[in-house]
């Protein structure tokens, strides 16, 4: 008998159809990975497996069993024991999943007493016990942390935890590295590949990242728009794609072996950086969030800056822009000096004025350039009561423009020009996807016409198809008016399409800098050897591949 076996599972939203007819099964012990653009509806499959969709509205149709029960039919009393005893749930967002006030180790402890009927000594040390057992050190004094005194990742293994605690035979794993850098991406799909092979794990793993899916899944199954494009085994699918649309999602993917077409440099460049240095805190709290950074930008070239959350690259980033003043260094626009720290004050820095969506954006003063920024959340830097065009016109009028005419047409002629329609301008961002909104980020950013753009992880939380389509316009729009990008990420695939030079920053410093063909083809530093170990591999033989260097490296 199979794990799970789905038939014909239909769910409506009111006039909305989420899933249309889909059937798929997965044995004990296997991985089946659903994968599939935002909107393809295989959030709406995970849940339809544990019944989460039951009182919600949504009305489903077809058979849906897992590990013998009847999804659909099942009362609260056998839902309840399939939640968490026979099949468990790993959410994206684990700070979403565990309550703030508790104790991580209560919480698994509680979740154990309520499957096992457990006393509570023997629920704490099975709260440890499996705590252990996904890699949380010094688990016994960890499990009396609240989940805020845990890392990303540290929250995502006790989520994990969690789901182990009854030992259940399956588990759904919905976006689980998602919001994770690349390195804790890679730690908790080696834990999940481990916990398989130890516990013989059922795994059903929706994402929108083929890569994640190569290196977790057997099978693959490929949804879009509710229903099942293409389904086999991992290997063939990813190799012989059938189905056009599997294609397509495939050539978006950004792979390490991508390179982009290599440019000389200017002999001037439009930005240098000279021992940035950024603090925060005061005292014994004082601590350096960038550290003696220098770092060279030319005209209508990418200068990548990878790292994990914590490296600094964002506050660098901000400190570009003039979101944020450097305590230490310099910046230099054009041979043009802006300021030497905090403490500068000899009328050569670039002014400060209100920008757009209420960042601070530093002004075109005695030839030097402007600056603009792309944010990763457009939804947080866009006004939700305003139209968006109105917000791309913010720039404008911070010039001193006042012809509202010709101002209505300059935005008009950016919302065609990053691929939106002129139709657009009064409406709202929430009536936007994801992909939109990035694109009206950037048309603000295009309005003041500036010669730097920062992007700090402008596609991170895009799916692959819409990654690969705002990527392009930007390196479309570079090459049309020669604008330089300071791309700012943690995905090493992403950033070797399309940077020319590559900076990769480790607790505030500069590790490794260069040509990206140097960076990616002959790494020095142990730290980018490890960051490119991490990455995920279309090909499976190469994720295992992948999979034995983090082993080694993580044994020197």
């Amino acid at each position: 008998m199979s794990l799970v076996d789905v038939r014909d599972l239909t769910v409506d939203f009111g006039g909305l159809r989420a899933v249309d007819a889909l059937s798929f099964r997965l044995d004990e012990g296997g991985a089946l990975a659903l994968v599939g653009e935002s909107g393809s509806g295989k959030s709406t499959v995970a849940a339809a497996l544990l019944g989460l969709h039951h009182g919600t509205g949504a009305r489903l149709s077809g058979s849906v069993e897992v590990a013998g029960v009847d999804v659909g039919a099942a009362g609260e009393r056998e839902l309840r024991r399939l939640r968490g005893g026979l099949a468990a749930m790993v959410f994206q967002d684990p700070l979403s999943s565990l309550d703030p006030y508790y104790a991580v180790g209560a919480q698994i402890a509680e979740v154990y007493r309520v499957h096992h009927k457990a006393d509570r000594r023997a629920a704490r040390a099975r709260a440890v016990e499996v705590l252990d057992r996904v890699g949380i050190p010094d688990a016994a004094r960890r499990a009396r942390s609240r989940p805020h005194e845990f890392s990303g990742g540290m929250r995502q293994r006790a989520l994990i935890a969690m789901a182990l605690a009854c030992e259940p035979r399956l588990l759904v794993a919905d976006e689980p590295t998602t919001a994770l850098d690349v390195t804790v991406q890679a730690q908790i799909l080696d834990l999940l590949h481990q916990l398989r092979q130890e516990t013989g794990l059922g795994l059903l793993l929706v994402t929108h990242d083929v890569g994640v899916a190569a290196e977790s899944a057997d099978e693959i199954l490929v949804m879009r728009e509710g229903r099942a494009v293409e389904r086999g085994p991992i290997r063939e699918v990813l190799s012989t794609p059938r189905e056009t649309y599997t294609r397509e999602l495939l050539r978006s993917v950004p792979r390490l072996e991508d390179a982009r077409e290599r440019r000389v440099a200017e002999a001037e460049p439009v930005l240098r950086l000279e021992g940035l240095r950024k603090e925060f805190g005061r005292g014994r709290h004082r601590f350096a969030a960038v550290e003696d950074v220098s770092l060279t930008l030319y005209r209508g070239q990418t200068l990548g800056v990878v790292g994990e959350s914590g490296s600094g690259k964002s506050t660098l980033g901000r400190m570009i822009v003039g979101l944020l003043e450097p305590t230490a260094g310099r910046l230099e626009f054009t041979g043009q000096e802006s300021g030497r720290g905090s403490g500068a004050q000899d009328g050569r820095r670039l002014g400060k004025d209100p920008g757009a969506g209420g960042a601070r954006t530093r002004k075109q003063t005695g030839g030097r350039p402007r600056l603009q920024m792309v944010f990763q959340d457009p939804v947080s830097s866009l006004n939700p009561r305003r139209g968006i065009g109105e917000s791309i016109a913010d720039p404008l009028r911070a010039q001193g423009r006042r012809d509202e005419e010709g101002i209505r047409e300059r935005v008009t002629s950016l919302l065609e020009r990053v691929g939106l329609r002129a139709d657009h301008y009064d409406r709202y961002p929430h009536e936007f996807s994801g992909g939109q909104r990035q694109r009206v980020g950037i048309a603000r950013a295009l309005a003041a016409e500036p010669e730097i753009i920062v992007c700090d992880e402008p596609v991170s939380a895009l799916d692959v198809t819409t990654q690969a389509q705002v990527t392009a316009l930007l390196a479309e729009l570079q090459r049309e008016l020669g604008i330089a990008l300071v791309f700012v990420a943690h995905d090493l695939a992403v950033v070797r399409q399309v940077s020319d030079q590559v900076a990769v920053m480790r607790g505030g410093r500069i590790v490794e800098y260069g040509p990206a063909e140097q960076v990616y083809g002959a790494p020095q530093d142990p730290y980018t050897k490890e960051l490119l170990a991490a990455v995920p591999a279309l090909d499976p033989d190469a994720a295992a591949e992948r999979r034995a260097v983090r082993r080694e490296l993580a044994l020197t």
